[in-house]
């Protein structure tokens, strides 16, 4: 019997990765499925935060008008709200736009070379519209709570530095960039075969995790466009004061783990070395 790799007839590993996306690609501006998958970021992140900036709200008009300490869905139950949603809507777009629903989950996968920049860029305008739209609309059916309790705005909580909330940022986000690499490996869906079904499972239990933790530091952003759709729907003067931390913190988080998980684990930068290597030989 021939070994793995002799005469061809093994392969020397399960897996094809796919060819880096081109940074420039015109032609996608032609295609049907480029707008299809932009209008699905848009309605996704508008579904979204709809959803979760309603829940803070209702959560913080259950606590000030009830005697009870542990009136409404408390932070594990807002923390849920998020996870939960980005499951769901993962789920549902993965298939149309890769469901990113983050522009710092598409500015890390553009780092990555998995999209183009125009479609990176489309995406981002999409789903900070998006968000907009859903905080928007939660103004429109809540106006009486939505400015008395703060509007879902992301903002540092006193006591904190603009260092520590910026670090939470960061790390935050890496724990959800990181994640969203690595259940769509395809070294690790060609191995186990459930892995692209279950994908947005460990990305929407990121999400949760991470707002249990981050929640009291900085009502948790890791999302630029979650922050942006709140900020300018409520335009508080706080809110634009720390505004720049919720976008800082998320692309530098992702820029770090598109780096650790295509360069470290991936070995990217060893794999271009040796191919370096072998041509200088030939």
């Amino acid at each position: 019997m021939a070994k793995e790799g002799e005469h061809g007839s093994f392969h020397g590993k399960d897996y094809v990765d796919p060819p880096p996306a081109p940074l420039f690609d015109a032609v996608e501006l032609t295609k049907w499925s480029f707008y299809r998958a932009v209008i699905a970021e848009f309605i996704a992140t508008l579904l979204f935060l709809y959803i979760t900036v309603l829940t803070v709200i209702g959560y913080k008009s259950q606590v000030d008008t009830s005697s009870d300490a542990c009136a409404g869905v408390g932070i594990l139950g807002i923390a849920w709200a998020f996870g939960g949603m980005i499951f769901v809507l993962v789920y549902c777009t993965a298939g149309i736009s890769g469901g990113h629903i983050n522009p710092a989950v598409t500015f890390g996968l553009l780092l990555a070379r998995k999209v183009s920049l125009i479609r990176a860029i489309a995406y981002m305008v999409a789903q900070s519209l998006g968000a907009i739209c859903g905080v928007g609309l939660v103004k429109a059916f809540q106006s009486s709570y939505y400015n008395r309790y703060g509007g879902g705005a992301n903002t540092l909580a006193g006591g904190y530095s603009t260092g520590t909330g910026l670090g939470a940022e960061i790390i935050g986000t890496f724990v959800l960039v990181y994640t969203v690499f690595s259940a769509t490996d395809p070294k690790r869906s060609a191995r186990d075969s459930h892995v692209p079904v279950l994908a947005p499972l460990p990305i929407g239990f990121a999400v949760f995790m991470v707002h249990l933790a981050t929640i009291p530091i900085t009502g948790t952003g890791i999302n630029p466009a979650r922050s942006i759709g709140a900020a300018v729907i409520y335009n508080n003067k706080k809110a634009w004061d720390d505004h720049w931390i919720f976008w800082v913190g998320p692309m530098v988080g992702a820029a770090i783990a598109a780096f650790y998980h295509q360069f470290i684990l991936r070995a990217g930068a060893v794999k271009a070395l040796g191919s370096f290597r072998s041509q200088t030989h030939v």
